[in-house]
């Protein structure tokens, strides 16, 4: 019986240098020693109920976008089932603090208020719904971009569905989610050999009146490509020089990497 002995450091490097998707590039540019422990050194981490949160919710929406593509009426409680199995499925216990009740009728209200609330019209057709793609740039020197298109509306509109406990800011939305949006547009366009006629954030705020934010965002421009290729370029070289420092600032606090950061060096 054949087996498959675990990666070195040096193979894992080499895999990371080939290829690159808009999460791993928004870790790389938040903190690169975040981006070691998690995605050279693989350190396994529980899950926190915020991404439980926004995992249910996602799971919901892309039933939702699923049922429209194939012309299925909608049905209420087809997504609370959908919903109540996803919020079961907990591969590994999670840390509720005595709020998991509290936090799974916040993101069903989430959720009811975006379906009375979305722009997206019952009979509006996907144009599609969950399809991954990827695109070689090796003729810009650059690794092969690979990532998911959660959901393309009719008229070429890209939609990226985000969950957050405060209401965001259009243009710091936008800045805060350039590398993912830029990212669809070149997915998109490589896919489908047109350009996008825009992009959405659509965000679910968790507060006690659940609230929903879109935010338009227009098709990529020359100056956000070239901005996204630099940065492409900047994880490329980072990881060949095995430049994994830390970025110390307010997001430390959040991130599960605190204590093994604070041993590094």
């Amino acid at each position: 019986m054949n087996t498959v002995a675990p990666s070195s450091e040096a193979e894992t490097l080499e895999q990371l240098k080939q290829t690159v998707s808009a999460s791993r590039l928004s870790c790389w540019s938040k903190c690169r020693l975040q981006f070691y422990f998690r995605y050279v050194q693989k350190l396994q981490k529980p899950p926190t109920a915020a991404l439980h949160l926004g995992g249910v919710v996602h799971l919901v929406l892309q039933a939702w976008n699923m049922a429209r593509w194939k012309r299925q009426p909608f049905n209420v409680e087809v997504y609370r089932s959908v919903f109540d199995t996803g919020w079961k499925d907990q591969q590994t216990p999670i840390d509720w603090q005595g709020e998991e009740e509290s936090q799974r009728n916040t993101a069903w209200n989430m959720l009811e208020r975006y379906f009375i609330e979305t722009p997206i019209k019952s009979n509006e057709l996907p144009e599609a719904v969950e399809v991954p793609a990827e695109v070689d740039l090796s003729n810009h020197g650059l690794p092969v971009l690979r990532g998911v298109l959660d959901l393309v509306r009719a008229g070429s509109r890209i939609v990226d569905f985000k969950t957050s406990a405060r209401t965001p800011n259009a243009e710091d939305a936008k800045h805060q989610n350039q590398i993912q949006l830029s990212s669809y547009s070149i997915l998109y366009r490589e896919a489908t050999g047109k350009r996008e006629s825009g992009r959405e954030l659509h965000h679910l705020v968790k507060l006690k009146t659940p609230k929903i934010i879109i935010t338009p965002v227009e098709p990529m421009t020359d100056r956000e490509q070239t901005r996204l290729f630099k940065q492409m370029e900047s994880y490329v070289n980072g990881i060949e020089g095995k430049d994994f420092v830390p970025s110390v600032g307010m997001h430390c606090l959040s991130c599960e990497f605190f204590n093994e950061c604070r041993r590094w060096g």
